[in-house]
């Protein structure tokens, strides 16, 4: 093997080795003072100090990282990430983000993909539910692309619902904003799946994080320790929609921790998704009603806010528009319509399929509402 490989080799090794965990990487890097004896105090060649001493006394643990961590492994390693096109950012390295020195915890080791400058660049984050409303959805894919188009990054974890949103409103835009988006499996893996896509086109035009390495899978206990992370890049945190219990929530009080303003959007007294939000709303946390509420929290709200999408939807004839205002008001299923506009069964179906048709409606387990801000 070439002696001359980069320390972020060695650290991007160390972090592949089997069961290995944040804590544990941690522990190594520290112990060892660089990465290259880390990885050497974990495959048996340096005798562990420190904590890293501790965990490494379980025999099985050692002897798989023994077993495992041949020097070509850190070449092979490497060479993928570099095939990747992923850069490794070891804590305390010059290009390591300074905002996530303000976590108890710091990443030993990130993997990222995409454009590191977005680190000095004003950042937003937005995250909620992934059992989202279409107002929800809305309100996300607004304030992403209002405040990319202010100069402001936005900061999410590129989940199902809210998260997804706010990065496909980013991307409406030519402002000067970008996506940056923390993920919970290794930036090869896409999870999840219907996001293939809007993945891609995060690491084109934004950047992709990951504590996790090439390969690895969307594995359930990286989705919180993710969400500190997007918590600390963060300089204000957005809640869209959340319900009483949730990753939102946990995000909230790394940011909280971090000691990052969270802001809030209010949502309809009863509604599930707006429990946990409307409770922050009551404990303190300040409103949002749009984007400019963030930018004047960022001290940037001088910057101008994109224009309104243009509506390319054919507008309801006035006929289909009584249905669609009895949606507006709440989700409905197609007895409560009838009995809301009292209209035989037959009429409002076929007023609904053609407002879904043009996209003014959406049916979610057999209940309709209204797509997008009201008309």
């Amino acid at each position: 093997m070439s002696p001359v490989m980069p320390a972020a080799a060695w650290a991007a090794a160390t972090a592949v080795l089997p069961g290995m965990t944040v804590h544990r990487l941690r522990s190594l890097l520290r112990s060892g003072g660089d990465p290259r004896r880390a990885w050497e105090m974990a495959t048996g060649q340096l005798a562990p100090t420190g904590a890293a001493a501790e965990f490494l006394r379980d025999e099985s643990l050692a002897g798989q990282w023994r077993a495992s961590g041949g020097e070509p492994v850190v070449e092979q390693v490497w060479q993928r990430c570099c095939e990747l096109g992923q850069t490794v950012l070891v804590d305390g390295s010059p290009d390591y983000p300074a905002a996530l020195r303000d976590l108890i915890d710091p990443p030993p080791v990130l993997f990222a993909r995409g454009d590191l400058s977005l680190f000095e660049g004003r950042r937003v984050g937005i995250v909620g539910t992934r059992n989202a409303t279409s107002a929800g959805r809305a309100t996300a894919t607004a304030l992403g692309r209002d405040l990319a188009a202010a100069g402001a990054h936005v900061v999410s974890g590129l989940a199902r619902g809210i998260d997804g949103c706010a990065h496909q409103g980013v991307l409406t835009t030519d402002g000067p904003g970008r996506a940056i988006a923390v993920v919970g499996s290794g930036l090869d893996v896409v999870y999840p799946p219907e996001h293939h896509r809007l993945w891609a086109r995060v690491a084109e035009r934004g950047l992709l994080l990951s504590e996790a390495p090439p390969g690895r899978p969307p594995e359930p206990w990286r989705f919180p320790q993710r969400n500190r992370i997007i918590a600390a890049l963060a300089e204000v945190l957005v809640v869209v929609e959340s319900r009483e219990t949730g990753g939102s929530l946990i995000t909230v009080d790394e940011a909280l921790e971090c000691g990052r303003p969270v802001m809030a959007v209010p949502g309809p007294v009863g509604s599930r998704s707006s429990s946990g939000t409307n409770r922050l709303l009551r404990d303190g946390a300040a409103v949002v009603l749009d984007a400019s509420d963030v930018l004047t929290a960022l001290a940037i709200d001088h910057l101008p806010l994109a224009c309104g999408a243009h509506e390319l939807r054919a507008r309801p004839s006035s006929a289909d528009r009584v249905v669609y205002d009895a949606c507006a008001g709440a989700p409905s299923t197609l007895d409560g319509l009838a009995l809301a506009t009292g209209w035989p069964l037959a009429e409002v179906a076929m007023a609904l399929a053609r407002l879904r048709q043009h996209g003014w409606v959406v049916e979610v387990d057999g209940w309709f509402e209204i797509d997008g801000a009201p008309l």
